[in-house]
């Protein structure tokens, strides 16, 4: 018996069930999830679980994806996202359309701060949605833009769920590799966003924004110009590690083999922290008991991803110990697919299960077997990766129980179900579609 696949589908099914049937958090349907995977090792199931549990803490992505959630969380309780917005806005705000392409812009900036798709929608959506509103665009299709941008929190490197995809590939792929495919992958997402918002502006004829309601670009770049600076916390990491810079420093008479050792993971996180409270300090609490109420309004945020990743790793830790892997391959020896077709089947599997699931959990749970299974039919890993990340960045866009779409609804007052059959085909199908041409080799990215 594929103890494996069935342990795998064991583990699916109890997230979804508890966490879409019960409504209750993700953090305890992926504990239940963790037990009833290890229950398939029978009388070793403790064995099991402790080697599942040990497995995790030795994980770097575990440790990452906490300092990414923090990260997130100082440069939004600075401020400097909203002054980065005030700069995209004086920028696009005197073109038709203009609160959308600042939503989408915007949206690309945090989402690669974050990582967070519904988070990444209620940052942004907070300032744009109800200006879109205001500017003649209707609820539903304000909501629908808001939403569909939401994905970009997955789509755009750092983010838990690349961080989980890397520790499912191990040695297949490096950290640099995978954060530029998927680079380029988001930018083809955000280039597909834009066109988007046009045939919107022009379908529904949205007028420009007024001119009193804009602010001077050098007003808002005097005002925010440092904020740019927290860029560069993720250019410094990223430009020593990959690149002719990178070549230039590891040559032997000068850092050698350090340059290895740095892992963007932890750095980029680090250096942006580490920007955004020099640059944010002013608005930094004053005082013990200041700073005690500031650490502890970030606790929840930091409870919620770290036991779902804790608990996602180990499961995915004890799956192994199964065979899942084998379990794979003996399937798919009976079969006779081309790339081409298992790329579509990989993609609506993965968008699928992001309707009630977070892409990170949709990785957590069917990433490992998504991408043995594009390995197997010759696409390659770094491709299979990028493509998984592509498809798993539609759960913004997956009705019914996408978050991204009820925070959309709620910033702008429109009709939730209103939004699922627009956002299903301007944003789910397309989105689905760009990975599976990033799979097939159709679409180049970096590497």
């Amino acid at each position: 018996m594929p103890t494996g696949l069935v342990a795998l589908g064991a583990f699916i099914a109890v997230i979804i069930v508890w966490n879409v049937a019960f409504k209750r958090n993700m953090g305890e349907a992926m504990l239940l999830g963790l037990l009833a995977t290890a229950a398939f090792a029978g009388a070793d199931a403790p064995g099991a679980l402790l080697a599942g549990l040990r497995g995790a803490l030795d994980e770097e992505v575990l440790y990452a994806a906490l300092a990414f959630v923090f990260m997130a969380y100082v440069v939004d309780r600075t401020g400097l996202i909203h002054r980065l917005l005030a700069i995209l806005n004086s920028l696009v705000g005197r073109v038709r359309g203009g609160p959308a392409l600042v939503d989408t812009a915007g949206s690309a900036v945090m989402g690669a701060l974050s990582g967070s798709n519904s988070g990444n929608t209620a940052a942004t959506g907070a300032f744009t949605g109800p200006w879109m509103v205001r500017t003649g665009w209707s609820p539903e299709r304000s909501a629908t833009v808001l939403a569909g941008n939401g994905g970009l929190g997955a789509a755009l490197p750092p983010s838990a769920s690349m961080v989980i995809m890397i520790g499912f590939a191990g040695s297949m792929v490096t950290t640099g590799e995978v954060y530029l495919a998927l680079l380029c992958a988001g930018l083809y997402q955000v280039t597909w966003r834009v066109l988007l918002v046009c045939y919107f502006v022009r379908r529904d004829r949205i007028p420009r924004v007024a001119d009193e309601e804009l602010r001077p670009l050098g007003q808002v770049l005097r005002e925010g110009r440092f904020a740019l600076l927290i860029v560069l916390g993720a250019l410094v990491p990223i430009a020593v590690t990959v690149g002719p810079l990178a070549e230039f420093l590891a040559a032997a008479d000068r850092l050698g083999g350090s340059v290895e050792d740095i892992s963007i993971l932890t750095w980029i996180p680090v250096l942006v922290t580490a920007l955004a409270l020099l640059v944010g300090r002013r608005e930094l609490p004053r005082g013990a008991r200041a700073w005690g109420t500031w650490i502890t309004a970030a606790m929840p945020r930091f409870t919620s991803i770290g036991a779902l990743l804790f608990f996602a790793v180990a499961a995915s830790e004890v799956l192994s110990g199964l065979g899942l892997a084998e379990d794979i391959d003996a399937l798919l020896a009976g079969f006779h697919l081309n790339q081409y077709v298992v790329a579509v089947l990989v993609g609506v599997l993965i968008a699928v299960v992001a309707g009630p699931l977070s892409s990170t959990a949709t990785l957590t749970a069917v990433g490992q077997v998504s991408l043995l299974t594009l390995v197997s039919v010759g696409v390659d890993p770094v491709l299979a990766v990028t493509a998984i990340l592509v498809f798993a960045s539609t759960e913004g866009a997956s009705p019914p129980a996408s978050g991204s779409i009820f925070v959309a609804a709620g910033l702008t007052g429109a009709r939730p179900e209103r939004t699922f059959l627009p956002l299903i085909v301007y944003y789910m199908l397309p989105i689905m579609l760009i990975g599976c041409l990033v799979a097939w080799g159709v679409l180049p990215v970096l590497t």
